[in-house]
């Protein structure tokens, strides 16, 4: 399992080493991540018995993260305005539906995995879009997967108490401390091509480190919901796309907010 978990590891650190140069090219390796991750998070309700929109919901969810490759923005919010129209349609199809049992569910999953896996995910692309994204988007890649490295290390060595057992029985509160104590390494890291001083640095480092855990057990929760212990088998030994971006989905829009807000405002 851990040799397979190395080469699946290397394998993405390839792809990310290859893309993360073009701003337009990591857009699109993004943007294919989202619709692997929304198939993913689709088929696990499919087998759940709830009846999603699986397609729509996928072509909803491409769009969104093209729409900011390509600069695409009618309006100020543009993502918004498309998920407010997303539920619109959804809304609509469900008029030719003989049985209307369980139409709160199908449109609340549906319209659920957009927000959660699509919208989430592509502040990776906003970040990487703003002026010195590359550093910033290197950084955010860095802190959380570090996080999830030293979560995995320390929690499959030391781990002796669970954290959240009901949610993952396997996480442990030492591989947490684990897990923060590398992204926190990572930020220190990150100085090499960021100019914030080692306060910031600290300061980001356990704020994306907390958010990245917090993502990885909210996937976790799903996956325990739908009964399955992956949520595919893209990468051996590791699980699927979804298993390996959730570190990402609260880390990615929080960082580029606070970016925005005091980085850039600053």
């Amino acid at each position: 399992m851990l040799i397979k978990r190395i080469i699946s590891a290397i394998v993405l650190i390839g792809i990310i080493s290859g893309v993360i140069f073009f701003d337009w090219l990591c857009g699109l390796v993004v943007t294919l991540f989202i619709v692997a991750g929304l198939y993913e998070y689709f088929r696990m309700l499919e087998k759940k018995g709830i009846k999603i929109y699986k397609y729509f919901g996928i072509s909803v969810g491409a769009i969104i993260p093209l729409s900011i490759v390509l600069r695409f923005e009618p309006t100020k919010n543009w993502e918004l305005l498309f998920i407010v129209l997303a539920l619109f349609f959804l809304i609509v199809m469900q008029f030719k539906r003989r049985d209307s049992s369980g139409v709160i569910v199908d449109i609340s999953t549906t319209l659920f995995g957009i927000l959660y896996v699509s919208w989430f995910f592509s502040f990776l692309i906003k970040i990487r879009y703003l002026e010195n994204g590359l550093s910033f988007l290197a950084a955010l890649l860095l802190i959380t997967k570090l996080g999830d490295i030293g979560a995995y290390l320390v929690g499959s060595s030391l781990g002796k108490h669970p954290l959240v057992p009901r949610i993952s029985p396997h996480k442990t509160i030492e591989g947490a401390f684990g897990g923060l104590i590398f992204s926190l390494l990572g930020a220190l890291a990150s100085k090499l091509f960021l100019n914030f001083d080692y306060a910031h640095l600290v300061f980001i480092g356990l704020s994306l480190g907390i958010l990245g855990q917090l993502g990885d057990l909210s996937e976790s929760l799903l996956k325990r919901d739908c009964a399955i212990k992956d949520s595919g088998k893209v990468f051996p030994g590791m699980g699927g796309v979804l298993d390996e971006i959730d570190s990402l989905l609260f880390a990615g829009p929080v960082f580029y907010f606070y970016l925005c807000a005091v980085v850039k405002g600053a």
